[in-house]
């Protein structure tokens, strides 16, 4: 489902119950196109979350944590000059469309009560914020400024009258009467989602398709239905989340016309949170990681290239002792050798007498053929050498690349800093700016406790791995790693745990490694006295010993769990 209208008025009356008389007690805005207001209300703060963005625009109260950048837009700067200690008066919605006022009343400089209301319109691509001064209709700020020449209706700039969108010319469901909307229903004998989209304000295609559905089904009693439909979204709603097989929806009632699993939340802010919290954090880490993610990508394919020609290199070195047969021959028969042709047939002592064709140059003397034979022998033998090495640095290069492909895959947008900061250490990405930047706050292993109540961390990163690996973890730890794959350190806080806490713990060492989407991932696991840490090595990159191995098949939903338990 979309946020329709009607999910909208559902939002509007959850958040004024939670909301209202509440002082703001800080601003932010983490991303480009959503703030997140602190609001303290009844001995509690919350985060209203306020979205903009094309693809995720909402309004909600979050728990998903956000990573604030260290200069403030100008927008929040505004801001937080205008609304920070104010408080909320009233959220309005305008009719059922997707627009919604939050009044705030605040003190100014000189004492005086200033309304100041923040507008929030949830149209798709076309999605803004808007800081307006309540008593003279005056846009203060916007997040995203609109002049003329991009919009003829309106301007959305500091100093122009606000003007709302345009009205749709349709009834209001909540609000039309009886014996409207017996006649719009009356109208026709084909009721579908479009003929009431068509004339009812604010309804989204799965909204209006489940209304159709309800009515179909009992015909007889349309008023009934409709009033029922109505009086349950005003009176309780029951937040939905249901999975079908291509789709996920949201809905504040179950939706009988959706086929799929349904999971019911305690309020529609947590089946937001649960509905976009991956959509969203994988499309910021898209955005924010895009840059390291290209970068990665082409030193990974360089190293690749880079293997593929140093085994080539090697190959050639097998066929080095031909070239120095060659040049013996050429220097023991150089006698039978013509000046000026390109090859010579000359007897090959080392297979009995047979003779063997030996390519020449024909711009070089007989002695100077024989040289280049046993340069180029040469060559390849000091190549031997040196060859084995530079692949095994590559192919060491290759796994720290594909770690840190992998950890971005799964990263959160407050683990990007951090994997920028290590790769900016490895030399794979240059700092931002001339002057050094406040270093990232060191983030955390992932935390999660066994069926049984054993403590389970994971690495989120490089740094985090060797952190967690060779200082936090004690000794008679357990250890655990995706074998001969890319992926987390994972660590048991335990010296003796249960099979199924080893089991659990392998489940996760296998979803956070790059074979997440396979079935039966091999996992080594081992206490942590058997791992080492080669001098020199890219982080996150160690060598064990005396390990055993369990295969498992990644499962989300025990992560989730593990996530959710607590400790015993």
């Amino acid at each position: 489902m979309s946020f329709d209208g009607v999910f909208t008025h559902a939002m509007v009356s959850e958040l004024s119950e939670a909301l209202i008389t509440g002082r703001i007690s800080k601003i932010h805005q983490p991303y480009e196109n959503e703030i997140i207001l602190v609001i303290r209300t009844k001995g509690k703060n919350h985060k209203l979350l306020l979205s903009a963005h094309p693809s995720y625009t909402r309004v909600q109260l979050t728990e998903i944590a956000y990573a604030n950048p260290e200069t403030p837009p100008n927008f929040v700067m505004m801001l937080r000059k205008f609304l920070e200690g104010a408080i909320l008066e009233q959220i309005h919605q305008i009719d059922n469309d997707r627009v919604i006022h939050f009044t705030f009343t605040k003190r100014d400089e000189l004492g005086d009560l200033q309304n100041i209301a923040l507008i929030v319109e949830l149209m798709g691509r076309h999605s803004t914020i808007v800081l307006m001064n309540k008593e003279n209709g005056k846009i203060l700020d916007a997040i995203k400024h609109i002049g003329s020449s991009q919009n003829s209706y309106r301007s959305l700039l500091p100093g122009v009258e606000y003007i709302d969108p345009p009205k749709q010319d349709q009834q209001n469901p909540f609000l039309a009467s009886k014996e409207k909307v017996f006649e719009i229903l009356s109208k026709t004998s084909e009721l579908n989602g479009k003929y009431l989209q068509s004339h009812f304000q604010g309804l989204g295609k799965d909204t209006a398709d489940e209304l159709a559905f309800r009515l179909n089904e009992r015909p007889n009693e349309k008023m009934l239905v409709w009033q029922t439909f109505w009086s349950t979204l005003e009176s309780q709603t029951i937040p939905t989340l249901t999975l079908s097989e291509k789709k996920e929806y949201f809905t504040p009632l179950p939706f009988v016309s959706l086929e799929g699993k349904q999971e019911n939340f305690d309020s529609l802010s947590e089946l937001l949170d649960a509905f976009y919290g991956g959509k969203a954090e994988k499309d910021r880490v898209k955005q924010q990681g895009g840059e390291l993610i290209h970068k990665i990508e082409n030193e990974l394919k360089r190293n690749q290239s880079k293997v593929v020609k140093l085994k080539k290199t090697l190959a050639d070195t097998e066929h080095a002792e031909n070239y120095r047969r060659d040049g013996e021959l050429l220097t023991t028969f150089m006698a039978q050798v013509p000046k000026g042709a390109e090859f010579v047939e000359l007897p090959n002592y080392y297979e009995e007498d047979q003779l063997l064709k030996i390519k020449l140059n024909p711009a070089l003397t007989p002695n100077q053929n024989a040289q280049k034979y046993f340069q180029k022998y040469q060559k390849l033998k000091n190549a031997v050498k040196v060859v084995h090495g530079q692949i095994q640095q590559a192919e060491q290069e290759i796994s720290y690349l594909e770690s840190v492909l992998s950890q971005l895959e799964i990263a959160g947008p407050m683990d990007i800093e951090t994997i920028r900061e290590e790769l900016i250490e490895q030399g794979y990405v240059k700092r931002r700016g001339s002057k050094k930047q406040k270093q990232p706050k060191k983030s955390k292993p992932e935390e999660f406790y066994s069926s049984d109540g054993s403590l389970i961390l994971v690495g989120r990163n490089n740094l985090q791995n060797d952190q967690l690996t060779l200082r936090t973890a004690k000794k008679t730890d357990i250890w655990l790693h995706a074998k001969d794959i890319p992926g987390s350190h994972v660590i048991i806080k335990d010296t003796d745990p249960s099979d199924e806490t080893l089991l659990q713990a392998a489940n996760l060492a296998a979803y956070y490694s790059k074979y997440r989407l396979s079935a039966q991932v091999p996992v080594d696991y081992v206490q942590v006295k058997h791992v080492h840490k080669p001098n020199g090595a890219k982080p996150g990159y160690v060598i064990y010993e005396n390990q055993k191995t369990l295969y498992v098949t990644p499962n989300e939903e025990l992560l989730e769990t593990l996530k959710t338990n607590t400790p015993q």
